[in-house]
């Protein structure tokens, strides 16, 4: 398989995550919310969370943009990396996969970058 189909496979595995995360966080979903409480965090972070995950998306999802993909794929690596230790510290052994999961489809996107949307280097 080639590169530019790998990247596009990543790509669309983590901005479909970010999506339905974002939406059902911003929209309060049952689900999303006994999550959030499950792990002890206040229901407006997980607006916040949402609100971010969506941006993201846009932004991975827009021509060009750089300087603003690295910030995205840098808060998603947060936002999963936390996630996963977050289930880890309360004992949710199952549910630490979705968000290693996408930490590894996010840094596969982001390696496979085509040159025209990475940052040139300093």
């Amino acid at each position: 398989m080639s590169p530019l189909a790998l990247y596009r496979i990543s790509t669309a595995a983590i901005t479909l995550a970010m999506l339905f995360g974002g939406l059902t966080d911003v929209l309060h979903h049952p689900y999303a919310d006994r999550t959030m409480a499950h792990l002890g965090y206040p229901a407006y972070f997980q607006v916040i969370l949402g609100v971010w995950k969506l941006l993201a998306v846009a932004a991975l999802l827009s021509p060009g943009l750089p300087r603003l993909k690295e910030w995205a794929y840098a808060g998603i690596i947060f936002d999963v990396s936390g996630a996963a230790i977050s289930h880890a510290v309360c004992g949710d052994r199952l549910e630490i996969g979705p968000p290693v999961f996408v930490l590894a489809m996010t840094i596969c996107s982001w390696k496979l970058q085509p040159s025209n949307s990475q940052l040139s280097p300093i």
